[in-house]
């Protein structure tokens, strides 16, 4: 198939980009590289792909990896509806997995604008593309964090999702919002897909785990919030490719519009996260025990029965496993 990944700078999308790549797939990977992050480490996910930083900082210009033919890649944003517009209608894709976002529930305090540009009218030029274009299935990120301050666990696609606690999470459940309408009034497949704290090699570096590692790897206090009394659904970068690869190369033709939790199924304590870090450093942490955070929830956990149901999905990587393959990675990026 030929697919439209975006966000393929990002950490999910570059780990969904060469696995398509590997399986076989045409792939044109999309990505504004902005610098809510450093964007070198961008780039370097980008140069695994076979994109040079040079070839790669061209707006609006397609180029095709220099290791992988199937792959092409092109610098845009998602807010800019003519050019997006355009590629929809030049390249003419079978699938668009739809990874890109503004992301982080602190940074959304902080610059609302931004999300509303990415996640709400960037999403929207998503939906049009597809509208206009024949595209046979959209596959796009939600959140956990739409659950909001859901007491229940764990959470279910089921629950009520109407109370959000941060603006990042607002804007992801008008995405479930706005796919739903558009797949009701235009037919074609919407399936969104609710991540819950993944984590893995080439992840963010404004996550827990790359926060924690830096810090403790150079000798500096990490801060821990709500006193280290948080749990959350750690989920690792291949159990999530496994899953989102399933659903975009699935042949299932119904024309219906779902959603699925994907995670690990399991909350583990932060603390003892904290102590897999340490383990793997060969180092202990000082810890700032500091209040909650605006936004931040004590506690997720995903009900994936759906998706085990549906796309056979059984997320397979223990904390344990994960972080050792986070903290080697680590150091080889950094050395």
């Amino acid at each position: 198939m030929k697919i439209l990944v975006t966000g393929a700078a990002g950490f999910i999308g570059f780990h969904v980009s060469k696995k398509l790549i590997h399986l076989g797939h045409q792939i044109i990977g999309l990505d504004n590289i902005n610098d809510y992050y450093d964007p070198a480490l961008k780039y370097r996910r980008l140069h695994e792909l076979g994109i040079g930083k040079e070839e790669a900082s061209q707006d609006g210009i397609l180029v095709r990896s220099s290791k992988n033919p199937s792959f092409q890649f092109i610098k845009m944003d998602l807010a800019d509806s003519k050019n997006l517009s355009d590629l929809f209608q030049n390249e003419k894709f079978d699938v668009v997995c739809n990874l890109a976002a503004q992301a982080g529930v602190r940074y959304s305090l902080e610059n609302p604008k931004a999300y509303v540009d990415s996640n709400v009218v960037g999403f929207l030029n998503i939906l049009e593309g597809c509208r206009h274009n024949n595209i046979k299935h959209l596959v796009y990120a939600s959140s956990s964090s739409v659950y909001g301050l859901n007491s229940k666990i764990p959470f279910s696609t089921s629950d009520r999702t109407d109370s959000p606690i941060s603006l990042y999470a607002a804007t992801k459940k008008s995405n479930e919002l706005m796919a739903h309408t558009y797949t009701h009034l235009y037919g074609f497949k919407t399936t969104g897909l609710r991540f819950f704290t993944v984590y893995g090699p080439w992840g963010r570096p404004d996550m827990a785990i790359y926060l924690f590692t830096d810090a403790i790897a150079n000798d500096r206090p990490i801060k821990v919030f709500n006193h280290g009394k948080m749990e959350r659904d750690f989920t690792y970068i291949d159990d999530i490719v496994e899953g989102v690869v399933r659903i975009v190369t699935g042949t299932s033709a119904d024309k219906s519009c779902k959603l699925y939790n994907i995670g690990n199924n399991k909350s583990e304590k932060l603390l003892d996260f904290i102590e897999e870090i340490e383990k793997n450093l060969g180092k202990k942490a000082e810890k700032n025990m500091m209040a909650i955070q605006p936004g931040d929830v004590e506690k997720t956990w995903a009900n994936v029965n759906a998706l085990e149901s549906d796309y056979k999905y059984k997320p397979a990587t223990t904390i344990q496993d994960g972080i050792q393959a986070f903290v080697d990675w680590y150091k080889s990026y950094h050395s």
